[in-house]
């Protein structure tokens, strides 16, 4: 068998430095501290932003690598009532687009706050958690579907990447309890949030999308429910004899939750890394159909012409956030 070379694709949205201006009538109400030490963080406004951003420049973690982590809120946000939060991988390119000059943001304050103010979906904020480059694969690659593989399998693939890099770790669980363990703990403790699973959800792209699918599976308990736009369920760069999409849906056969109270949103586009995502379309949608999920909990899309990156995404993001925080 042609094993698929273990490099990870690249179409990863990149960490960068941003400029910032700070304004004190923006500020959010302050929120008192009980049990979590105080975390420093900046209040990022400007004129692209629709709402306000608190901005950690190093949320602290016994897991991984601390990184960026931007919290939004949006324009008349109150601690008197609270909001549903939706967590997003690769962060710097959700909000702000002083973030990365090069490439669009995804507009998603914009988005939510226009279809809460229509009455589409719940109030909510939004926790950004920025991607280190150097590490996305490592935090995003599913650990306990390569796992699954044969041993020798497993072995010859990671041999392969680490011939490219030594250090390369996979740490997707470690990942996962950052966000579980540290990060959602401490949001819930200072900010207006609904903690329970029914207003928790978790949300990305490419790989983005992978890691949200297994932290669902592995949290059933704190995530109701994830987004995958161009899910990569390729899981490296695509190649003949590429073992990985059928683990993860293996995986999935075993550890979806029941289908009572999760959703699931997938979608991809036919151009681009997202033509080779074509192909396991009646794959994923047999894997929920195996285990009884009906249409109003699983929503599998295929866009012609989409590509894979922002512009495509933007358009998308209505529909995948109205199934998840939809009132």
């Amino acid at each position: 068998m042609k094993y698929v070379i273990f490099l990870f694709c690249a179409c990863s949205f990149l960490s960068c430095s941003v400029s910032k201006n700070s304004n004190p009538a923006n500020e959010i109400d302050t929120i008192k501290l009980t049990k979590l030490k105080l975390i420093p963080f900046e209040i990022v406004t400007n004129d692209a932003i629709l709402g306000s951003v608190h901005r950690f420049d190093s949320f602290p973690s016994s897991y991984i690598i601390p990184r960026t982590v931007d919290v939004w809120f949006p324009e008349n946000y109150t601690s008197t009532k609270t909001y549903s939060v939706l967590y997003m991988n690769d962060g710097q390119d959700l909000f702000d687009p002083l973030v990365d000059k090069r490439k669009p943001e995804m507009q998603v304050d914009e988005t939510i706050s226009r279809l809460v103010a229509e009455g589409a979906i719940k109030d909510a904020i939004v926790v950004g958690i920025y991607n280190i480059a150097s590490q996305r694969s490592e935090n995003y690659l599913p650990q306990k579907p390569i796992d699954l593989l044969p041993e020798k399998t497993r072995d010859s693939l990671l041999k392969i990447v680490k011939a490219f890099n030594k250090n390369f770790e996979i740490n997707s669980d470690d990942y996962l309890r950052f966000i579980t363990k540290e990060l959602k703990p401490y949001i819930d403790q200072e900010y207006a949030t609904a903690a329970d699973f029914k207003n928790t959800y978790i949300a990305g792209a490419s790989m983005g999308g992978l890691i949200s699918m297994y932290a669902v599976c592995e949290y059933p308990e704190i995530f109701g429910g994830a987004i995958g736009m161009s899910t990569h369920w390729v899981g490296a760069v695509p190649s003949s004899g590429n073992p990985l999409p059928e683990v993860f849906f293996n995986y999935m056969r075993t550890n979806l939750p029941p289908p009572e109270h999760h959703k699931f949103y997938f979608d991809f586009g036919t151009k681009g890394l997202d033509m080779f995502y074509t192909q396991y379309e009646s794959q994923v949608n047999t894997v929920f159909q195996e285990r009884n999920y009906p249409d109003s909990l699983l929503k599998n899309l295929k866009f012609v012409g989409g590509n894979h990156n922002v512009e495509s995404w933007q358009p998308r993001l209505p529909d995948a956030l109205i199934m998840m925080l939809g009132r």
